[in-house]
């Protein structure tokens, strides 16, 4: 028996998810004290549920990601109206810096993916989806090169690249919070901020008064928002006709920037409060319908071998994170924010790298800075640096052996 889930009924169970997920954290202790995010929390217990009413009941949920995609189109271009020109020019370097530190990364990740794969007997090529094709590069680029791999002999590298790709974006999840906290901990109380911000803290960090949110300037947002998506679509499938392939989210960031420093110029900001306030709402939604949607039951098959790359990657990420990143981003709290990002962002994709900088800011203070440097390299940068370095470690020779 098969049932689908889609419109206003995936926004109700979304929720639901969601509250699930706060009630926990808050009372689990663990949860709360190294920052895992709500979303994961609550989006993996009711993916546990499904894979159990298809196991025990035998009644398979399938999802409509329609809504879901809309969302992160939404949230990205929050992101684009929240860039200042004066907050991209302070974040032009570390920018470049950051761009680099994850170059080195992915060289580094698919190393120990190969070095893991000939350690098990196995063709050095799967080990390329036990490192930067599967986690950096998520599902979408496992599932393109898991086909290409495939018609050259690698059985199930698809298969083999979802799992990869779904365990790091539980596990970007998991530990990047933890990884922040665990650095802002060692930083000068000074320097962090304790507790939720106040309105007075908030309004001090952006320089905007806050106050009730007031319905034109929600309507304001939406529609600029609504004009984000609609322009930033528009564009896309003028630069696909022209042969250059861009994520949709991009695209809409790119048009949000635009829009909020034309709006800066004439002294018309966009509301930071209603901004703010849509922002939190899509990315969780988006989150929760993410997380709860993901197939358990699929990754059981290869579980063995995947846990153990898995857990090995993981302690590469949280080595060169705590090491590396923290320290050339700054030793600061925006360094450590970044850290945290930057392990999602390494795992599982840019939007868990979001969620692992959100659940941080929201307990301490904002970072404007890991907010924009971040989402530019996961948005952008990193799948064409990504793309490069896959091809550099396939024309190496160990990798031309045969196929068993």
């Amino acid at each position: 028996m098969t049932y689908e889930i889609a419109g206003a009924d995936i926004v109700i169970l979304a929720i639901l998810v969601l509250g699930l997920g706060h009630a926990i954290t808050q009372r689990v202790r663990v949860l709360k004290k190294f920052n895992i995010p709500v979303p994961v929390t609550g989006g993996l217990l009711c993916s546990c549920a499904i894979a159990g009413l298809a196991i025990f009941a035998d009644i398979d949920i399938s999802f409509d990601m329609r809504l879901r995609d809309i969302l992160l189109l939404v949230f990205f271009s929050t992101i684009g109206l929240s860039a200042k020109i004066r907050s991209l020019i302070s974040g032009g370097r570390a920018l470049l810096f950051l761009l680099l530190l994850a170059t080195a990364f992915l060289f580094i990740q698919d190393l120990t993916g190969v070095t893991l794969a000939m350690l098990f007997g196995a063709h050095p090529g799967y080990g390329l989806f036990a490192g930067s094709i599967s986690f950096a590069g998520g599902h979408g680029t496992a599932i393109a090169w898991g086909e290409v791999a495939q018609e050259s002999g690698l059985k199930n590298a698809a298969e083999v690249g979802i799992a990869f790709a779904t365990f790091g974006l539980i596990a970007g999840g998991i530990i990047g919070g933890p990884i922040a906290g665990r650095l802002i901990s060692r930083l000068p109380a000074d320097t962090v901020g304790t507790g939720v911000p106040d309105d007075a803290t908030r309004a001090a960090a952006d320089g905007s008064h806050r106050g009730p949110l007031l319905l034109p300037d929600i309507l304001g947002t939406i529609l600029m928002l609504a004009v984000c998506v609609s322009i930033g679509d528009i564009v896309n499938r003028a630069l696909f006709a022209q042969g250059v392939l861009l994520p949709g989210f991009l695209t809409a960031m790119t048009v949000g920037i635009v829009i909020t420093n034309i709006r800066e110029a004439v002294r018309r900001p966009v509301d930071a409060d209603t901004l703010d306030t849509i922002a939190d709402i899509s990315l969780n939604l988006f989150l929760a319908m993410s997380l709860m949607s993901m197939s358990i039951i699929s990754l059981t098959t290869s579980a063995g071998p995947i846990l153990i790359g898995l857990f090995v990657q993981m302690l590469v990420i949280t080595v060169f994170a705590t090491c590396i990143v923290f320290r050339v981003m700054g030793r600061d709290y925006d360094a450590a924010v970044i850290a945290g990002g930057f392990v999602g962002l390494g795992l599982g994709a840019t939007t868990v790298a979001i969620a692992n900088m959100h659940a941080i800011t929201t307990k301490y203070r904002p970072s404007p800075k890991a907010m924009l440097v971040v989402p530019l390299v996961g948005a952008f940068f990193i799948d064409i640096v990504n793309s490069l370095v896959i091809k550099f470690f396939l024309a190496a020779p160990v990798m031309q052996q045969g196929v068993n």
